[in-house]
């Protein structure tokens, strides 16, 4: 056996312990079963993650983090109300909502398109950097205060309504942190995030930051809307934890979804909106003929995997060929 075929082992040892990591020994909440794991947790990012995880400062390693380790993050909570303000005239607009619907520019978010059904709306102000177009035009001022704060990569205005639950999920990529800042809440224990097993609840004018990849559940179970700044912030590791993310960032910002016309659209949400008819028809064939629909969802998700092994190896046996040539 030559050394691109071990190596090449050892990565697919080294992925299958990661996923069985996360799914069964880190945290403390569980999903039902390992189908639910696999279909609200990609797990394909796992091996990523953990190389992040390993690579977070040791007093970071926990689902709620307190957000003071944030440069800047007190000029926030100092200008609050003047964030409120401009979060209530977009919503007062109809901005939040004209994101959700079918056919619109925003509609197309493959982090957060599940969410859509229950109610949850957002608005993004910045992605990775980039401050959306449309953003600098409506929240002006929300946009300069976050310039003030360096640890902020991305944030949005989120809305969770009355009655509206988000079902046990974890985001898929570790590259940060995330941060809530309560504008307009109920106030009340009612309307809360479960991280982990830990509830959290949202108040005005007040945050909190957990690490979204733990798996976490919200309800609203008051008759009062929630209105938040979500913000995906620093992740606090050592050198080699920020030099890998520099790269593995690259995926989150490629996943940019545009509120308006204006806005610029990453090139994996381009991908996803040119594929969401296919979805469609496929969740039609599920509910008609289930079993084609499971085995040729299998049949995709494991030749996916296969094209992903294939750079990989590539890149081994020019590494091997290398050495070999090294040596002579």
């Amino acid at each position: 056996m030559n050394f691109s075929t071990l190596a090449l082992a050892a990565v697919g040892l080294y992925a299958a312990a990661s996923i069985a990591y996360v799914y069964r020994w880190r945290g403390r909440l569980r999903y039902a079963g390992f189908g639910e794991y696999l279909r609200k947790s990609w797990p394909v990012f796992a091996p990523f993650n953990c190389l992040l995880y390993l690579a977070t400062h040791r007093s970071a390693r926990q689902p709620v983090i307190d957000s003071r380790y944030l440069d800047g993050i007190s000029i926030l909570r100092a200008h609050w109300p003047r964030i409120r303000a401009e979060a209530l005239a977009l919503y007062a607009s109809g901005a939040l909502d004209a994101t959700a619907q079918p056919g619109s520019v925003g509609y197309h978010d493959l982090g957060f398109r599940t969410f859509y059904k229950r109610g949850w709306r957002k608005f993004y102000l910045r992605w990775y950097d980039t401050p959306h177009r449309s953003a600098q035009r409506l929240c002006p001022e929300t946009l300069w205060l976050l310039a003030q704060v360096p640890g902020i990569r991305a944030a949005m205005f989120s809305v969770l309504p009355p009655g509206a639950e988000l079902t046990l999920h974890a985001d898929p990529l570790a590259c940060s942190f995330r941060y809530h800042l309560g504008l307009v809440t109920p106030n009340d224990d009612a309307c809360f995030i479960n991280v982990d097993g830990q509830a959290l609840s949202w108040r005005d004018g007040q945050d909190f930051v957990f690490d979204e990849t733990y798996p976490h559940f919200a309800r609203n179970d008051t008759d009062t809307l929630r209105l938040i700044l979500m913000c995906d912030v620093e992740r606090p590791m050592n050198p080699f934890g920020r030099a890998f993310n520099r790269l593995y960032s690259q995926l989150a910002r490629a996943l940019a979804v545009p509120n308006t016309d204006e806005d610029r659209r990453g090139p994996l949400t381009a991908v996803f909106a040119t594929v969401a008819p296919w979805r469609t028809r496929a969740l039609t064939l599920k509910a008609q003929h289930r079993g084609v629909y499971v085995v040729l969802k299998y049949s995709l998700n494991t030749a996916l995997l296969l094209l992903a092994f294939l750079p990989v190896y590539a890149v081994l046996q020019w590494i091997e060929r290398a050495g070999i040539a090294a040596m002579y």
